[in-house]
């Protein structure tokens, strides 16, 4: 991990960052070394259906040979620092100050935030993250934080992967916050916030089983119907990705399970 000498690391607390992502606001900063943090809540929001994920021929063909090999959860603080890297033309430098860096490896060890990696394998030699991303997780809502890639599709592999994850484990928006050139390729559009605060409440309506559901099922009748009508929990990104990969194991594709990604994408997009 990454530490900056010129200013305390201090985290911002989990609940409120949890809180401000609940409430469709996330924090930036001006510069890697930035102690200050600023929140942010666009009057246009970026969003990719999971239903219109653009999956191009190339992309499908990487998938399918296996390129790469694709893990979760296996290097996210490897992940934020590659993310928070300079990048060539970018003067203004990296918005991921040390301080939002240390405050989303937090709240990865408390099983908030979630990345996604692509790995070179190479015989004799040690494998290579070569691209991925990071983000933050709860009900049904995941939100893209950042990606980066050090290989041509590395990143658009790493988001094919996570799109056929959140759609196995019930998620129903995947925020991207800032439109791009790159994300628009894969199917992101451009929402406005309050459209997306409505999609957002929606996501984080109660399942059967949370404790506000069970309270309804206590009252019986109709009411408890509408509690147990409130559907499934939905499975948080480290689980979901694992059951992807028993599906594909399943379908015998557990030796290339691109190859049942980019089947499972191929049937929406």
């Amino acid at each position: 991990m990454m530490t900056n000498v010129h200013a305390p690391l201090t985290p911002i607390d989990p609940e409120i960052l949890l809180l401000a992502y609940r409430s469709g606001v996330f924090p930036m900063s001006d510069a890697r070394d930035d102690p200050e943090v600023f929140w942010i809540e666009p009057r246009l929001r970026a969003i990719l259906p999971l239903d219109g994920f653009h999956l191009s021929h190339s992309l499908a063909r990487t998938l399918r040979r296996g390129r790469f090999r694709v893990t979760c959860n296996a290097a996210f603080d490897q992940v934020m620092g590659h993310c928070a890297a300079p990048r060539a033309g970018d003067e203004a430098g990296s918005w991921i100050s040390y301080r939002i860096q240390a405050s989303y490896e937090q709240l990865h060890a408390l099983g908030r935030a979630h990345s996604i990696e692509c790995w070179q394998d190479s015989e004799g030699a040690p494998p290579r993250l070569i691209g991925g991303l990071y983000g933050v997780g709860f009900d049904r809502v995941f939100c893209g934080e950042s990606m980066f890639s050090r290989q041509s599709d590395a990143s658009k592999v790493a988001l094919a992967w996570l799109v056929a994850a959140l759609r196995r484990g019930g998620c129903e928006l995947l925020d991207c916050q800032f439109m791009t050139e790159h994300l628009e390729s894969l199917g992101a559009v451009d929402i406005p916030q309050e459209r997306y605060l409505a999609l957002l409440k929606s996501a984080q309506r109660p399942y059967a089983g949370s404790g506000f559901s069970k309270g309804l099922g206590a009252l019986g009748g109709e009411e408890a119907g509408a509690g147990l009508a409130l559907g499934a929990p939905p499975l948080a990104l480290p689980d979901a990705f694992g059951a992807l990969l028993g599906d594909a194991a399943a379908a015998g594709l557990a030796s290339s399970p691109g190859k049942f990604i980019a089947q499972a994408l191929t049937q929406t997009s």
